[in-house]
């Protein structure tokens, strides 16, 4: 199987299966010298675990990170470093009815066919349980951009229909604080409010929904991404559609950009103010222009798509063609965009870092 791997300087592998015994990643590429906050690592990694509140899945998990190697005495050596997150709840009897069974929407169909052997205790390899491994990762490239000034910040903006307005980011220490302050992750206290009621009825109706996640990298220097297939934006497209359930991406003004006119389009240029650099009055670019940042704010949005698990009976074929019959079983998120906030970040941090390093390359 190809694909385990991302990035090109700052590089990860990551290795494991939802029912396994532990999932984990390589990090090949860090710089030596970064100090390594264990607590911060596990921090991120206590966002995306499961088991948080009643609108997320009930599987118990610590996600505990074991550094393996490439950190001696509290920072980066340079060398490769390892983490480790035992599976400790995988409950492989729940997935017994999917074993000869396609469950609709997920990946059990096309896995099948492509390797002719799935391993269907929770998708095994095609689970999101693998992107315990991406944020322990992103931890990391999340230390290494804080030596350079680089904030990243995300939260739901939407659940179903629910939109919350848009935020002025003034302070992301200000705003993660209100964020993890509701358990749907959205810094607006009042649309939380509503999000978290209709995620928990769509929980008793044994169904589920979908979301977004909005995210914004500030202090983002100007240079960062290539102009033809190394795009900034191109390549954090593909970090984010790497995450499961996702369907969409639009970075600045996204579709709505394409309703619009050139007149009020164009993000136009305000000459340097004292120690300040070439600035845009607006920023419908999203930071990013011909693939390569201008120093504004970067911002984009991922869709995530409902959960295909639901708790109810529907219609499927199994292994051998024949009409079939499923129903979810264990347990499973009803909106998986609460946890997905560390997801979100984690990658948008691996590929700032990479590009960062990248970028140095030429200097």
């Amino acid at each position: 199987m190809a694909g385990n791997s991302f990035g090109q300087l700052f590089r990860i592998t990551t290795f494991g299966e939802s029912h396994g015994e532990a999932i984990g990643v390589i990090i090949d590429g860090c710089p030596s010298n970064i100090k390594v906050d264990i607590e911060f690592i596990q921090s991120e990694l206590d966002k995306r675990k499961p088991g948080q509140s009643k609108i997320t899945t009930q599987r118990k998990e610590s996600d505990t990170a074991q550094i393996l190697s490439g950190v001696f005495e509290g920072k980066t050596t340079g060398t490769p470093i390892a983490l480790l997150i035992p599976n400790e709840d995988h409950r492989s009897k729940d997935y017994d009815h999917n074993k000869d069974i396609f469950r609709p929407s997920h990946a059990d169909f096309t896995y099948q066919s492509k390797y002719g052997i799935r391993d269907y205790r929770g998708g095994g390899r095609s689970s999101a349980r693998e992107t315990a491994a991406r944020v322990a990762a992103g931890a990391i490239a999340k230390l290494f951009l804080e030596q350079k000034g680089i904030e990243i910040f995300a939260h739901v903006s939407s659940a179903g229909t629910i939109d919350a307005p848009n935020i002025k980011i003034d302070s992301v220490k200000e705003l993660v604080e209100i964020r993890e302050s509701n358990i749907v992750r959205c810094a607006d206290p009042a649309t939380a409010n509503e999000m978290i009621e209709f995620i928990d009825q769509v929980r008793k109706d044994g169904d589920t929904v979908g979301g977004k996640v909005s995210c914004i990298i500030k202090n983002c220097p100007v240079g960062l991404g290539e102009p033809v297939f190394d795009k900034l934006h191109a390549d954090l497209g593909k970090a984010m559609l790497s995450i499961n359930a996702v369907h969409g991406f639009d970075y600045g003004s996204g579709f709505a950009g394409s309703e619009m006119r050139g007149s009020e389009h164009n993000d136009l240029f305000v000459p340097p103010n004292g120690d300040k650099s070439v600035t845009t009055l607006t920023n419908y670019s999203g930071g990013i222009q011909g693939g390569i940042s201008n120093g504004m704010d970067i911002t984009f949005r991922v869709a995530f798509k409902p959960v295909a698990t639901i708790m109810s009976n529907q219609q499927t074929v199994d292994k051998e063609g024949n009409a079939a019959e499923i129903k979810g079983k264990g347990r499973h998120d009803p909106c998986v965009v609460p946890r997905a906030v560390a997801i979100v970040e984690a990658m948008a941090a691996l590929v700032i870092a990479d590009h960062w390093l990248r970028n140095e390359a030429y200097k």
